[in-house]
């Protein structure tokens, strides 16, 4: 069974984004999630994994960076997209009392993720569903200085073929980062997570990866440190 959506409209400095929250009855936890830089908040693949967490008894915030809001195609900059993840975080806090409160984005939205909490935005953890840990082909250009600090824990999820990240890359950052990164590949898997030969469509790719993550929020929901600002 479906749980209901509703629209939700949230202040960003002086302008204003979309997002959709859905809240399962009883729901352990509460994930807000981020779009990539390519695709709004209503890409299949976000609405199949949303909706797929929902029926895991997970409730979520999808919503827009202010650049989708405003039809633009070139991501905002950091400043920005994190006053954006702030805002988003604040909404969802006021729709979701005591529970955990968790943070996730494809791609752009989950570095971006990363980068706000390294800032201090609060959160109970951190879930990237494709982390672009360098540009395609540019492997010695790496973003991940800002992951060290951040002791909260963190769940890559990541394609096999993803060129984004290559595994040798993945695995050694997550090594670095220790006990609280988690890697857990797709085989076959591009930074879509399309498997080549296996016709899937984006609704289903994303609700594919639900399990996975109410799992390992699961895990991490009574232990895991909230960092605050």
């Amino acid at each position: 069974m479906t749980s209901p959506e509703s629209p939700v409209t949230i202040d960003v400095g002086d302008a204003t984004v979309s997002g959709v929250f859905a809240d399962p009855g009883g729901a352990f936890a509460t994930l807000v999630v981020a779009h990539g830089a390519g695709a709004g908040m209503d890409h299949p693949f976000l609405q199949g994994f949303t909706r797929a967490l929902n029926s895991l008894g997970v409730a979520t915030l999808r919503f827009n960076f202010p650049y989708r809001e405003a039809g633009k195609k070139f991501p905002d900059r950091p400043p920005a997209a994190i006053a954006a993840w702030r805002a988003a975080m604040d909404a969802a806090a006021s729709r979701s009392g005591p529970r955990p409160l968790w943070a996730a984005g494809k791609s752009f939205g989950g570095r971006m993720a990363s980068m706000a909490v390294a800032e201090g935005m609060p959160a109970a953890g951190l879930v990237y569903l494709g982390y672009p840990l360098h540009p395609p082909g540019k492997p010695e250009k790496l973003r991940d200085e800002h992951l060290y600090g951040l002791p909260l824990p963190m769940l890559f999820l990541q394609g096999t073929r993803d060129t984004f990240a290559t595994p040798e890359l993945l695995e050694a950052v997550a090594g670095r980062i220790g006990s609280s990164a988690t890697v857990e590949w797709c085989e076959g898997g591009d930074h879509s997570f399309a498997v080549a030969g296996t016709k899937r469509s984006a609704e289903d790719t994303g609700a594919s990866l639900a399990a996975s993550v109410a799992a390992f929020m699961k895990a991490h929901g009574e232990n895991s440190d909230v960092i605050s600002s």
